[in-house]
């Protein structure tokens, strides 16, 4: 019946649209780029105006597949644009070679000039699009094209190595043999699988080293359950903080808590949202060109620049499953850290034992299945995880009943220290929230492969029963786990077909069948205090980042780093009320940690530490964006710093 409902309802609006696109003046052009490639555009407008602000869309998929298209031509032709939908390089009606997105820097900007140059143009550009058609536009707004206004990227990475391909250095398997199949070439798997490192051929398609050169507003759209989350945070983050005089402190974000094919609806995995999970992105992304290309006075841009949604337990009078609204990315919390012990108990004080573990066989053959999470073309979104988690080679640590409702809004870390008696394995772990029936619903998850615990660009293979301190990135969420409930934490060295499982030989990917069964240990006593670092936000929104420090039990103040941006050398300066023990560590944009600057006991008073601009091994690190974070007990606190060499 609700089928039938939907059938009807969109029939309904595509003979009321039907009209307008009929009426419109259409037309196909081969637009050249600067190398001769020619690429196979259509425009959509109505002609009793002669000029009009135009929207593109860059798509692989065909710019006559779009989803609708009566509909989505009608949409905005009825709303006083020109609509431009493109093929690009190498896709359906266009020239060249399908270069993977590898060339849609330059084509975005040549498309947006030639655009502005058009009879029927006014010269103001704005795009939409997502998922691929958000790839490339956020690689066009590296490029910075001059007639680009504003864009709307939905549900795309920004650093499609680590969002897209290998999340922790793990190969995404499903989600990049799928769509291959989809393209109708193997182009992208061969490419994927020949360059499992980061390198300059990937540096191509991030974003995240351009994010200075991006100059206009760009609205952000995402899910909690999406592929591309951390993509569309970083993009906010980076553009809003770092982009050029433009977009510095133009940007929008809006985190909904969909999957990547459910974006504005309210069945996600096995819940069902309540219904202000429901949302027209065609409607807000209207607002925003209205604003932008038009010049019409909605207010958007003076509403918060951040909207996310507090997703919480799917039962009655259970907070949450609400939106909020911040002035910036993260919200204040106190990242909190809670220890996995050897009983299985996951708690907020380390184990004072002098040796502790928890150890399981891993074989490749017989991977953990995946239920749910990130995935694309698989289920996606929460799913119960208690078949998973009776398996022998999954480490379960599992709160005891929580009191009180505990809020967790931002970046999911898992600090593990390990072994292996294999040279190279991963480290897979989950985040759940426990219901009292016994569900164990995913939150969200991490992965690491091992060789890439220090750097994505290069392997650093284990030695056998070695112990290694490894970060798992389980990226961003919001959620409030609910009195009653429990929190668990799942660890384990597969997932699959969401990720390819690790032969644990160390040879190249796919390089042969070969597999080994590898003896992981996780460890867990007061040297090597395994746990999950949880942002805790605090209800009284009030409190300044600076009275937080000075609340802190082990009382230290961050102070500044100058000079920043840094050239060669930079100075870090902090003070402490007390003896404390303190870690400085530096972190790329991946999150992947690049030195260790303090690491100990610190007496009372003032204190410098200086920054050489190199990483662990020595080398001096790219020009980018950078972390450090000053750990004192169980307080954390973050600052970037940005390299300019």
């Amino acid at each position: 019946m609700k089928a039938r409902k939907s059938w009807f309802i969109a029939l309904f609006v595509f003979l009321l649209a039907a009209p307008f696109f009929a009426n419109a003046q259409t037309a196909t052009y081969m637009v050249t780029m600067r190398d001769s490639v020619k690429l196979a555009t259509d425009v959509y407008y109505l002609p009793f105006k002669a000029q009009w602000p135009t929207i593109l869309v860059r798509t692989p998929y065909g710019k006559r597949n779009i989803p609708f298209l009566p509909v989505f031509v009608s949409h905005w032709v009825f709303n006083g644009y020109a609509l431009v939908v493109q093929d690009t390089r190498g896709r359906f009606a266009s020239q060249g070679v399908d270069s993977l997105f590898l060339n849609d820097g330059q084509d975005g900007y040549d498309t947006v000039e030639w655009i502005a140059k058009q009879s029927w143009s006014n010269g103001k550009v704005g795009t939409f699009g997502g998922s691929a058609n958000g790839v490339t536009q956020y690689l066009m707004a590296g490029s910075a094209p001059p007639h680009l206004v504003c864009q709307f990227v939905e549900i795309a990475p920004t650093n499609s190595y680590y969002q897209a391909a290998y999340p922790g250095g793990a190969f995404l398997k499903n989600l990049a043999e799928e769509w291959t199949k989809l393209q109708g070439n193997q182009y992208f798997l061969r490419f994927v699988i020949a360059h499992p490192n980061y390198d300059a051929t990937w540096e191509r398609v991030n974003l995240e080293s351009r994010f200075h050169e991006v100059n206009v507003p760009i609205y952000h759209l995402g899910g909690w359950h999406d592929a591309f989350t951390e993509g569309t945070i970083n993009g906010f983050v980076g553009v809003q903080h770092n982009g050029a005089e433009g977009a510095r402190g133009k940007q929008k974000l809006l985190v909904g808590p969909w999957v990547h094919y459910g974006l504005g609806q309210r069945q996600q995995g096995e819940f069902a949202f309540p219904s202000n999970a429901e949302f027209n992105d065609l409607n807000e992304a209207l607002r925003w060109f209205n604003y932008w290309l038009q010049g019409k006075d909605n207010k958007i841009i003076s509403e918060p620049p951040v909207r996310y949604y507090v997703m919480g337990a799917i039962e009655s009078g259970a907070p949450g499953n609400e939106w909020r609204n911040a002035a910036d990315w993260p919200p204040l919390a106190q990242l909190t850290p809670c220890y996995f012990q050897e009983n299985g108990d996951l708690t907020a004080k380390k184990s004072a034992a002098t040796q502790a573990v928890r150890r399981f066989q891993y074989d490749p053959k017989n991977p953990v299945p995946t239920k749910g999470g990130r995935n694309v073309f698989i289920d996606a979104g929460p799913y119960d995880q208690r078949s998973t988690e009776s398996r022998p080679d999954v480490l379960v640590f599992t709160t005891p009943v929580l009191a009180q409702p505990l809020e967790v809004v931002g970046k999911i870390t898992a600090k593990l220290w390990v072994s292996s008696s294999a040279k190279d394995t991963d480290f897979m772990v989950k985040l759940t929230d426990v219901y009292p029936d016994g569900r164990s619903m995913l939150v969200c998850d991490g992965a690491l492969r091992a060789r890439h615990r220090y750097s994505l660009r290069q392997e650093h293979f284990m030695m056998p029963d070695s112990v290694y301190r490894c970060e798992v990135d389980l990226w961003s969420t919001a959620i409030i786990f609910n009195k009653g409930h429990r929190i668990r934490v799942a660890i384990s060295s597969s997932n699959s077909p969401r990720f390819d499982p690790n032969p644990n030989t160390g040879r190249p990917l796919r390089a042969d069948s070969v597999t080994v069964v590898a003896a992981n240990t996780l460890y867990l006593d007061a040297k090597y205090p395994s746990h999950i670092v949880l942002p805790v936000t605090s209800v009284k929104t009030s409190v300044s980042f600076a009275d937080q420090l000075e609340a802190t039990p082990r009382g230290f103040v961050l102070g500044q780093n100058y000079p920043n941006p840094v050239s060669v050398e930079t100075q870090i300066f902090y003070s402490l009320h007390r003896t404390t023990t303190i870690r400085i560590t530096l972190f790329n944009m991946l999150g992947q940690e690049m030195r260790t600057l303090v690491d100990g006991l610190m007496p009372a008073g003032a204190h410098t530490v200086k920054w050489d601009g190199r990483n662990q091994n020595g080398q001096r690190v790219a020009k980018g964006i950078y972390f450090y974070r000053l750990e004192a007990g169980e307080f954390v606190a973050t600052q970037k710093l940005i390299v300019l060499q």
